[in-house]
């Protein structure tokens, strides 16, 4: 496994920031790691890159133990943190090469990692000159430069225009080929588009640990149906599985039901046994927004 995490908890005094979270990655996988602010994500990432201590708990990043060899862990992951700290007085190349003396990589590879993120035609600013999105592509570039085995992305695609966004992500699933990424962002588009699978912390649990479509499998499901005439919700409530009702607009409803069983037969036998004629009937897929929303909104 690429990453390990083993009953990792972690105590900022008496509050606990992170509650025997376990889980792996393996080599090859984007997994988007998600959760509301401050469910623990920062913290775990920290503590991945060995910034942080956990209070129990082991973790190992491309098969170096934390605790042991920290130092080859650290070598072989590359991070890009929430709040990308940069010299901004620096120039773009001479920030890269500067870090490439202290991983002792070849100079070539400056100009590799400056050309794969898109940094050709700031290089020879100073950083302080940069827009946000192209400072995250120094952070991006600078996490890159040492061809890590593993990358740890913390909001990697913050302050990024649309076309950023579309090169960006082009260069995260090409890097996603050949190495491990583990990314947290806020950005569920960003997930769908990138990550098979998605891992959701809450009050510093993992809720969910899961293949994207199989996530959604498990999740209820919305029928959205209207009919020629209202209806009174007391009616719609002997509906098997049913959770809510909303009627959004005229005569449509949406009925929430928490079942993997499709209900759009018995929506449509329940219209019929109630002499209402159905215009139409549309099972509704649910996006990453929606699953996110139940598995951490407080009930």
């Amino acid at each position: 496994m690429s990453i390990e995490v083993q009953k990792i908890s972690k105590f900022y005094g008496e509050q606990k920031a992170l509650d025997e979270v376990s889980f792996s990655v393996k080599k090859g996988e984007i997994v988007g790691f998600l959760g509301p602010n401050g469910a623990g994500k920062s913290t775990l990432m920290k503590i991945l890159t060995g910034y942080l201590k956990p209070s129990s708990g082991t973790a190992s990043v491309n098969g170096f133990p934390l605790e042991t060899d920290l130092l080859q862990a650290q070598k072989s992951t590359g991070y890009l943190p929430e709040h990308n700290s940069l010299y901004t007085e620096m120039y773009v190349r001479e920030y890269l090469a500067f870090n490439a003396s202290i991983y002792k990589v070849p100079k070539s590879r400056i100009e590799e990692v400056i050309h794969k993120t898109g940094l050709t035609p700031e290089a020879n600013k100073k950083i302080g000159q940069l827009s946000k999105g192209y400072r995250q592509r120094v952070g991006l570039a600078n996490a890159l430069l040492h061809d890590p085995e593993v990358l740890i992305l913390d909001e990697p695609t913050t302050g990024l225009d649309p076309n950023q966004l579309v090169e960006i992500r082009e260069l995260i699933r090409q890097t996603g080929k050949e190495k491990t990424i583990f990314l947290s962002t806020h950005i569920m588009s960003e997930v769908e588009a990138l990550c098979e699978r998605v891992i959701i912390i809450n009050k510093g649990k993992i809720v969910a640990d899961k293949k994207l479509a199989e996530l959604r499998e498990e999740q209820v499901q919305i029928i959205e149906v209207e009919f020629d005439y209202r209806i009174e919700e007391v009616a719609l409530q002997r509906l098997p599985h049913l959770l809510d009702i909303k009627n959004p607009v005229g005569f449509v409803y949406e009925l929430v039901f928490e079942t993997k069983e499709d209900m759009r037969p018995a929506v449509f036998d329940f219209a019929h046994d109630h002499g209402l004629k159905t215009l139409q009937l549309n099972r509704k897929n649910k996006n990453l927004e929606n699953l996110f929303s139940e598995l951490t909104l407080e009930k």
